[in-house]
């Protein structure tokens, strides 16, 4: 099919006929509008998915709290796009290349916009967050009750709070599940986004701008997460319920780890921006001028007509044999399947990672993620589109740097090890009442001893308090204390026999609302943490359009969509999906203190065993790239062999071509 005015017809007509103005229209065609308008739509497109994917990151940590879940749970959560992406990635990729692929990439992103204020739901049919505290707000009036303190009221509010139970007053649906579905939702719609908008700009682009174009896509869709941690940052701040209760009577702070932001206001303005990106989509033609130095079987030459779905269907058994039997794709796919496992855990579990090491809040973390480690990622990408230009990579060049690269990143995070802060003493939980440290693994039965055990303190509760000693306990309670002054987040108690049990004296038995403060080396040491790793981030990101374009270029060129289909589809189902779930088991096996329900039940975890989560965290994603960094380095060798043999037979037909045409050239002489 030819665009009205297109001149595509002149050079099938005239196909031995070059004046200048079929150069000059050969050169238009290499810088085709329609092209460009393609690109600048899809690079709208990668950055409201991209600012949305770093949005849900953002927000692990308040769904974790908000709907009272582990870290195993939330890692299904955050899997779930990956679920719904591999349901449908391979049949897109390679049905959707066959057809008009800008509106069916269009229809992705509409229901990429659905899925993602499906996501926000559950905050609209939800009661209002609660949270125990000693400094309780009662039926919106403006007066506070003390109901934690060591005193006999204690035992009666365990009591109520085992009939408001039985009264049915805890709700008891999983609303999480919504998050879950949404999410799935959102990952069927992304599933046309990248095959086929690579595919369509390597079809219709010149070899030597197609990797700069895709370099240039790659960048925009890195300075989505610039904003997407920005806007989580601005979300974590604003507490859950905004608007709907007073921000006096919230008494706890972002700080601390039962603060619940608005999680679920990002998720309605990057659902209304995906909407939005998907418009232009269903107004964009099917098929662009074709670049005349692409070769005559370009896939491009496949819009010229509608192929039906029988005879679709009937070549994509050989095309998948034929990919999936290419020893080169395979090793490479291993190696990207490893090393996605990495990226995968890294990618979700960062934020989570610097909050519970550093002592950082959701939303200081949020923003300098967004503003000191993504540009750095989006300026790596830019460049490595821009080497692929300047220098004229190949395959193997593009292997080589994508490997070099990779390897330089690794050996940047390696100090990363050393940089930690110990857990915030904890009475009864890091250490014992007297001061002694303990061992983590017997901290669960020491949270009650002589100083609190006439209180009747409930063992489920979290409501920490520091005490003037320096030392946080876990409740008012289970501080000893028996008065109290002030109200909201002014509250002190007074007369804490736990903290006259560490050498205090009365006049200086006290304590306030909330944990105490980590070492001043932390914030020190979160800011070099987030520079080593921005600088490994870049180095790594150079070599991200080569990597990329190594799955383009190992395959024959009908089978680039379904080859970036296959990636996809296996990148989903062995990394993107089990890589939080388990990840997020293991942290589970970290906690020391686990939020518990109102009624009854494992809830959040209030505190982690920040060694343990350290090596755990920085070991597995080292262990899994330097893994997959071998499994690719194998690859090169292999592509090597291939470049070589392949230039070998080359000479070989060169030097046949001059026998076979000697006594042509011969009889023109004479």
């Amino acid at each position: 099919m030819t665009e009205e005015g297109s001149p595509e017809g002149f050079f099938e007509s005239r196909p031995m006929e070059y004046s200048d103005s079929n150069k000059k229209t050969s050169q238009a065609k290499c810088c085709s509008p329609s092209l460009k308008i393609f690109i600048g739509v899809l690079a709208f497109c990668y950055f409201s998915k991209s600012l949305t994917g770093a949005y849900t990151k953002s927000t692990i940590t308040q769904i974790e709290r908000r709907f009272e879940i582990p870290s195993s749970t939330v890692g299904i959560i955050d899997g779930s796009f990956e679920m719904g992406n591999l349901l449908v990635i391979t049949l897109v990729s390679y049905f959707g290349a066959k057809f008009h692929r800008p509106k069916i990439i269009g229809a992705g992103v509409l229901l990429m916009g659905i899925g993602t204020l499906i996501m926000a739901l559950p905050h609209f049919i939800m009661d209002r967050y609660k949270f125990d505290t000693a400094a309780a707000h009662t039926n919106d009036a403006d007066n506070f009750t003390v109901r934690s303190t060591c005193s006999s009221d204690t035992q009666n509010t365990v009591q109520q709070l085992v009939s408001g139970c039985q009264k049915g007053e805890e709700e008891s649906s999983p609303t999480w599940v919504i998050v879950l579905l949404g999410n799935i939702i959102r990952g069927i719609g992304e599933a046309s986004i990248v095959p086929l908008g690579m595919s369509f700009i390597d079809d219709y682009a010149h070899p030597e701008n197609s990797a700069f174009y895709i370099g240039c896509l790659h960048t925009l869709g890195v300075i989505g997460p610039i904003f997407g941690y920005l806007l989580g940052s601005l979300c974590a701040r604003l507490y859950v319920d905004i608007g709907l209760v007073d921000r006096e009577s919230v008494t706890i702070t972002p700080q601390d780890s039962r603060w619940v932001g608005a999680w679920w206001l990002g998720y309605v303005v990057s659902g209304l921006l995906t909407l939005l990106a998907a418009l232009p989509l269903w107004f964009l033609p099917r098929a662009l001028p074709e670049n005349p130095q692409t070769p005559q079987d370009n896939p491009s030459k496949q819009h010229k007509h509608t192929p039906s779905i029988t005879e679709i269907a009937k070549d994509f058994g050989p095309s998948l044999k034929r990919l999936l039997t290419n020893k080169i794709y395979l090793l490479y796919l291993v190696s990207n399947v490893v090393a996605f496992n990495a990226f995968a855990i890294l990618i979700a579990y960062t934020p989570k990672y610097l909050e519970q090491q550093f002592g950082q809040s959701a939303s200081k973390t949020n923003f300098l993620i967004g503003v000191i480690s993504v540009p750095p990622s989006a300026l790596g990408m830019f460049l490595s589109g821009w080497i692929m230009k300047r220098f004229k990579l190949d395959l193997l060049g593009s292997a080589r740097m994508s490997f070099f690269t990779a390897i330089g990143a690794l050996f940047l995070t390696i100090p990363c090890f050393a940089l930690s802060c110990v857990n915030t003493d904890v009475a009864g939980v890091t250490v014992p009442y007297q001061g002694r440290s303990v061992k983590l693994q017997n901290i669960s039965s020491d949270i009650l001893t002589s100083c609190n055990a006439d209180c009747g303190c409930p063992d489920f509760q979290w409501d920490p308090v520091c005490g003037q000693n320096g030392v946080t306990y876990i409740s008012p309670c289970h501080a000893g204390c028996s008065s109290t002054h002030g109200t909201g987040q002014n509250m002190t108690f007074h007369h804490c026999t736990c903290v006259q049990s560490w050498g205090m004296s009365a006049g200086n038995s006290s304590a306030v609302l909330g944990q105490c403060s980590r070492e001043s080396r932390c914030t020190i040491m979160f800011y070099i943490y987030l520079a080593l790793q921005s600088f490994a981030f870049f180095v790594y990101s150079l070599g991200t359009v080569p990597f990329f374009i190594i799955s383009l270029r190992i395959v024959d060129p009908e089978l680039k969509s379904l080859s970036v289909g296959v990636q996809l589809l296996v990148l989903r189902v062995l990394g993107g999906i089990p890589a939080p779930i388990y990840f997020g088991a293991l942290i589970d096996t970290t906690c020391l203190k686990w939020g518990h329900k109102k009624c009854g039940g494992r809830g959040a975890c209030r505190m982690y065993a920040t060694e343990t989560f350290r090596f755990l965290f920085l070991g597995l994603v080292n262990c899994l790239r330097l893994l997959g960094h071998f499994l690719l380095w194998v690859a090169i060798i292999q592509i090597n062999r291939k470049v070589q043999n392949d230039k070998r037979k080359s000479k070989d037909i060169e030097l046949q071509e001059p026998m076979l045409y000697v006594p042509e050239q011969q009889n023109t002489l004479t």
